[in-house]
């Protein structure tokens, strides 16, 4: 049995001691800090945030911030004391501190259903089930086939990608907040690509997302079939739904699609589990030095 939807707040961490982590809440009130009963509770060492720092309130189907805080609250690098939130805000807690990304959706929620209460049995009735069955010998049961996992659904190598539709996506990939309104784009090392991600599994034009048929699409442009959904790799494309982990290569990095056009970065691989730089033609291939991995390029938060 399920209840209406329900509007639920997603917090996605992108910096601070939580980075990574996501969050959903359907409480009215939402309060962040320090406190021990704050919703989103940060550590009591991590000074720059008040105990009582903010609130996010809902008023219908929209999100109130409030600040509370001695350090203040920052929305998309602006001080506030009250503001209202639409998708993809990013919210700071003092100046220099945690950064979260507020996103909402729709959900519906499950309703348990009401347990009967157990009648005893009548004496006749008690004293069969003491008694037990009759005997009338064991019962076969059908052999069961081992259950096998379904594979990610994949299209044939058809190319629907390249023409292009105006619809919402964002992109969150460390402190990097990036939002576009056309797809398709492209992600790789290269400068030429829509999303910059410079990350020594990748390569210089290594994937797109698209949409088509009412979902959104990744294509892997590698042709090495390094792109998994939910860790099984993908030979050319496939569609993407609700929390999909999508990892650009076995070694990262790693995202999960929020739904409504929105993938979060949820891990961030060491140094010691970066993979080898690809070898070129005519180049020698490189070793990273073990606890010495590359920095990951990121750009200003940019609406098309």
């Amino acid at each position: 049995m399920k209840r209406p939807p329900v509007i639920v707040a997603q917090l996605v961490h992108i910096l601070g001691p939580l980075k990574g982590q996501i969050q959903e809440f359907t409480e009215s009130v939402i309060s962040i800090g320090r406190d021990r009963d704050s919703h989103l509770r940060y550590p009591a060492d991590l000074i720059n945030v008040s105990r009582k720092h903010a609130e996010i309130i809902r008023e219908g189907n929209q999100f109130k911030l409030v600040d509370h805080s001695a350090n203040g609250t920052f929305l998309n690098g602006k001080k506030i004391k009250e503001a209202y939130l639409k998708n993809g805000d990013v919210l700071a807690f003092s100046e220099g501190g945690p950064k979260v990304s507020f996103l909402t959706q729709m959900k519906e929620m499950e309703v348990e259903p009401e347990r009967m209460p157990l009648i005893p049995p009548r004496e006749e009735a008690k004293e069969a089930i003491e008694a037990g069955p009759p005997n009338v010998g064991p019962k076969r049961l059908p052999e069961e086939k081992p259950r096998v996992a379904e594979p990610v659904k994949q299209e044939e190598p058809v190319d629907v990608s390249s023409q292009p539709i105006k619809v919402p996506l964002i992109i969150q990939y460390g402190p990097t907040l990036r939002s576009y309104k056309e797809l398709p784009i492209t992600l790789g090392k290269s400068s030429t690509c829509d999303f910059i991600i410079d990350h020594p599994a990748l390569f210089d034009q290594h994937a797109q997302v698209f949409f088509s048929q009412n979902q959104y699409w990744i294509k892997d442009l590698t042709g090495q079939g390094m792109i998994q959904v939910n860790r099984m790799p993908i030979s050319f494309q496939a569609s993407l739904k609700m929390n999909d982990e999508v990892s650009l290569s076995p070694r990262g990095p790693i995202f999960r699609f929020l739904g409504e056009g929105r993938l979060a970065e949820i891990a961030e691989p060491t140094a010691e589990e970066l993979p080898k730089p690809s070898e070129k033609k005519g180049e020698p291939q490189q070793e990273i030095k073990k606890g010495k991995g590359l920095k990951s390029v990121f750009k200003k938060l940019l609406d098309r």
